[in-house]
């Protein structure tokens, strides 16, 4: 599922809005935020370069928005598919299927990763806001899956933000490992073995060794 920004209750404001920060979402992984202006937003966006400011505060307003609308839509969309999941053994189903999503979010991803660096502002509001609620939800469901005998008994938190470092780490590799590494096959691949990392680990099955044999 691809973040959009849609027009919700006030019609040409929100219209307007949804135009500004879908072309913010565009320049701001094109360019970087330092690299574009207001009067590039203002154009791409077909506005004023006052009407702006008439929606936002400032520049920094409309990438913080841009980020954290992007990423509720998305970790909610996750989420949401975990919640309706028929058995918790379909967690590697979701997991390939929201993987190979992803990569049609590279914008997005690529601004959070690139400009969160720069802009401490921006990094608070995505982990207080948004991560720091969507691990809540996450943690809740593996803490059902391990009370059910489904899963191992482990710290269901650190569990739940592995599993959702993995999932925003797979959609990003499209822009960070080149063309090769976003094409659907290995997107595929990518997905598989990281839900076969996640389900299963990376160890082989052995007795387990003693201290002599460390």
């Amino acid at each position: 599922m691809v973040a959009h920004y849609y027009p919700q209750s006030r019609g040409l404001e929100n219209e307007t809005e949804a135009r500004i920060l879908k072309s913010a979402q565009r320049l701001f992984a094109r360019q970087g935020y330092g690299g574009t202006t207001t009067r590039d937003l203002a154009q791409s966006a077909g506005v004023a370069e006052g009407t702006l400011f008439r929606h936002f505060e400032n520049k920094k307003a409309i990438l913080v928005r841009v980020a954290t609308d992007g990423w509720v839509e998305i970790l909610t969309d996750l989420l949401t598919e975990l919640s309706e999941m028929g058995s918790y053994k379909a967690i590697g189903q979701v997991m390939r299927r929201r993987m190979r999503n992803m990569s049609h979010n590279a914008e997005l991803l690529k601004v959070c990763f690139m400009e969160a660096q720069f802009h401490p502002e921006l990094r608070e509001q995505i982990q207080g806001e948004v991560i720091g609620k969507m691990t809540d939800v996450a943690e809740a469901f593996f803490q059902t899956a391990m009370d059910r005998g489904v899963y191992r008994p482990m710290n269901p938190r650190v569990v739940a933000r592995i599993f959702l470092g993995m999932f925003a780490i797979s959609g990003f590799s499209e822009a960070t490992l080149g063309d090769d590494a976003g094409s659907p096959k290995a997107m595929q691949e990518l997905a598989e073995g990281l839900t076969d990392i996640f389900l299963n680990g990376v160890l082989t099955q052995r007795e387990p060794h003693t201290e002599a044999e460390s």
